[in-house]
């Protein structure tokens, strides 16, 4: 079965990383941080961090992988994710000389989280360029070049980010989201019914219009739970896992879960107060 360890914070998964990796280079160890911003806050996590959340999710998600070890922190365990089916169902995978319909990929990205970029060099990017698509799919560790002849898929490159120079070549890439929003037809109209629910008439806010017209809002992450039938937790990608904690981590648990309520109650009272207030 999986191991899952649960390291008190971020600097005890990275030191627990890089010790893992110069003992056992070749063991499959994923890496499940939690987001980098505060709760109930009004930024976006850090592209990056969003990325390999969802890197790591992915592969969690995939049945057909084998044991391995699951590295993650206190406050990554208390955050639901979505759900595992989302994940699958949000693969996106092409094989040289496959049929690629240009729309289709520019679709995916928009709805999946990507960011339209002028030069592809962080994970989340895409750039297109006639018949040439550019995109740092979460989980590489260099970008991809898809050459398009037409509709079909006539080469893959990885390339540096830094110099734009080809460092090799692929014969197929796979794709998986890099936000945890998925802004499709379907979750767009079930945040704007669950808004309603909660708020009622809508009279002024850039949150819902922006969604409602399928933009892209900052902070908007933190409306989970609006956009997904039901959220999971890590715990259900690994059933049956062993789990093992770091010393003190019910005491960091117990900060982080007092540390929301405080932000929840801060929140409310700004909330409730007079405007101008």
């Amino acid at each position: 079965p999986p191991i899952v360890h649960i390291a008190r914070d971020d600097a005890r998964l990275a030191v627990l990383a890089e010790t893992i990796d110069y003992f056992v280079p070749a063991l499959d160890v994923i890496r499940f941080p939690a987001w980098d911003c505060l709760p109930y806050d009004r930024v976006s996590p850090n592209g990056e961090v969003a990325a390999e959340r969802l890197d790591s999710l992915a592969r969690l998600a995939d049945d057909a992988v084998g044991a391995r070890i699951v590295l993650t922190t206190v406050n990554a365990v208390l955050q639901r994710t979505p759900p595992r089916d989302v994940l699958r169902s949000g693969t996106l995978s092409f094989t040289l000389g496959e049929r690629v319909e240009l729309e289709t990929l520019t679709e995916y990205f928009a709805r999946s989280g990507f960011n339209r970029a002028g030069t592809v060099r962080e994970p989340g990017d895409f750039a297109i360029r006639g018949g040439i698509v550019d995109v740092f799919p979460p989980g590489a560790e260099e970008p991809l070049r898809l050459d398009l002849f037409g509709d079909e898929l006539e080469s893959v490159r990885t390339f540096d980010p830094a110099t734009q120079r080809t460092t090799g070549e692929r014969k197929k890439l796979a794709l998986s989201p890099v936000s945890e929003v998925i802004l499709d037809a379907d979750s767009i109209a079930r945040f704007r019914a669950r808004y309603r629910v909660l708020f009622g008439a809508v009279l002024e806010d850039p949150l819902y219009a922006a969604v409602s017209e399928g933009r892209r809002q900052i902070g908007m992450e933190h409306w989970l739970p609006l956009f997904h039938e039901r959220l999971e937790t890590l715990f259900d990608y690994l059933p049956g896992a062993a789990v093992t904690m770091d010393y003190q981590v019910e005491a960091a648990r117990d900060s982080r879960i007092e540390m929301i309520a405080d932000y929840y109650d801060a929140r409310r009272t700004f909330l409730a107060a007079p405007s101008g207030q």
